[in-house]
């Protein structure tokens, strides 16, 4: 894979075989060269879990204290009193069948998709076009829920869901380069506490494996996951 000059000045800027401390990385990562845009911050986990078995298959979502320094398009499928307050709380789009037929033909103009319960049996044929993209609702992290303004609002404000994928790896948003350190120390430290809650109680061995934090064009840098671990928890 071939490399832009400003990614291998980058890469040179620091030892691609160490372990770092988070502030440290934090900071390499803020003196990178970078392009003439607000990258976004992203953090990647090696789980030691086997997601073939549903045990392991970790899927959740948390709230960033600064959130992701995106605006969220927020679709809703709801009807009636809930319609109306998905678009008092802030939704992009609301409704019901209309949305579905739209969505079959091809549009996905739209970064979070929320529902009531009761209108999962409609949108049930939508999991294959939704589910690749990570976007079909799930009540287990709060995307099918009665409490619709409360749900809109969170991913407003900066809810992000993750997944591991078959390979045991997460990908996690953690925040704009323009942020200062110490909003993207909080945020990480909080997804690293969320991952740790989220070990499978039946896995044996090692759980974190490695985190790599990095930007979205930018090389990865190591962080020393036992260390990363314990500040999260303090």
């Amino acid at each position: 894979m071939k490399h832009s000059k400003r990614y291998k000045a980058a890469y040179a800027q620091y030892d691609r075989r160490k372990r770092y401390e988070l502030d440290e990385a934090i900071n390499i990562l803020k003196s990178l060269p970078s392009p003439k845009f607000d990258e976004t911050v992203e953090l990647h986990f090696n789980l030691g879990v086997d997601p073939r078995k549903a045990d392991q298959q970790i899927r959740n979502s948390i709230v960033l204290p600064h959130g992701t320094g995106k605006n969220p398009r927020v679709l809703v499928f709801a009807e009636g009193e809930k319609a109306e307050e998905a678009k008092k709380a802030g939704a992009d789009y609301v409704g019901s069948d209309d949305l579905i037929e739209k969505i079959m033909n091809g549009w996905f103009d739209f970064d979070i998709v929320i529902t009531t319960p009761t209108m999962m049996g409609r949108i049930g044929k939508l999991g294959r076009v939704l589910g690749p993209r990570g976007l079909m609702p799930n009540p287990k992290v709060g995307t099918v829920t009665m409490d619709i303004a409360k749900a809109v609002q969170e991913a407003k404000s900066g809810k992000i869901t993750y997944r591991v994928d078959k390979f045991g790896n997460l990908h996690i948003i953690a925040g704009k380069l323009s942020f200062t350190p110490e909003q993207l120390k909080e945020n990480i430290k909080t997804i690293i506490a969320a991952v740790l809650k989220d070990r499978p109680t039946s896995l044996k061995g090692v759980y974190i494996k490695s985190i790599t934090l990095c930007t979205t064009m930018g090389p990865g840098i190591k962080l020393n996951v036992a260390s990363a671990v314990q500040e999260a928890r303090s």
